[in-house]
C-alpha cells in the first residue's frame, strides 16, 4: 500500500467513499402535458434519466413501449432524436422528437432497490452464519 493510503484509518477511508446519491423524481405513471416544443424536450430529458420504460405515442397513433438510453438535441424537433430498445426487438431504434405526440412513464424498475437494502440483506445473512453469500440483485418483474 502507498504511504498516502496508510495514513488513513479504515473508518476514515470508508467515510470518504460514501458519495451522495442522485435524487430521482417519482415519474411512475406520469403523463406530461406536451403543450409546446419545450415541454416535449423537457419530458424527453426526464425520460432519458428514467429507470423504467416509457410509452411513446406517435402522431400516427402508433404506440411504442421502450427504454430510452440516448438522445440528441438539435435546433428543431425534427433534428432531435431519441434512441431506445423495445422488449420485442433486440436492436437499437431511433425516433425523431417531431414524431412524438404523447409520453407515458411506466413502472420505475429500480424503485426501492437501493444499495443499502442489498447491504442489509448481506449483513443479515452473514450474521446468521451463512457461507458463500453474495449480493444478488432481485429479479425484475
Amino acid at each position: 500500500m502507498s504511504a498516502e493510503v496508510l495514513k488513513y484509518t479504515r473508518a476514515e477511508i470508508e467515510e470518504l467513499e460514501v458519495a451522495p446519491g442522485f435524487a430521482h423524481d417519482n415519474l411512475e405513471g406520469w403523463i406530461p402535458p406536451l403543450i409546446g416544443d419545450d415541454d416535449l424536450r423537457e419530458a424527453l430529458e426526464k425520460a432519458f434519466d428514467y429507470r423504467g420504460d416509457v410509452t411513446m405515442t406517435l402522431k400516427t397513433g402508433e404506440r411504442i413501449e421502450a427504454y430510452i438510453f440516448n438522445r440528441q438535441t438539435g435546433a428543431t424537433l425534427a433534428e432531435s432524436y431519441v434512441q431506445y430498445f423495445t422488449p420485442a426487438a433486440s436492436d437499437k431504434r431511433k425516433l425523431s422528437y417531431a414524431e412524438i405526440a404523447r409520453l407515458e412513464f411506466g413502472k420505475d424498475r429500480a424503485a426501492g432497490k437501493h444499495w443499502e437494502a442489498w447491504v442489509e440483506k448481506y449483513n443479515q445473512k452473514k450474521a446468521a452464519g451463512e457461507k458463500n453469500i453474495a449480493l444478488v440483485p432481485e429479479a425484475l418483474d
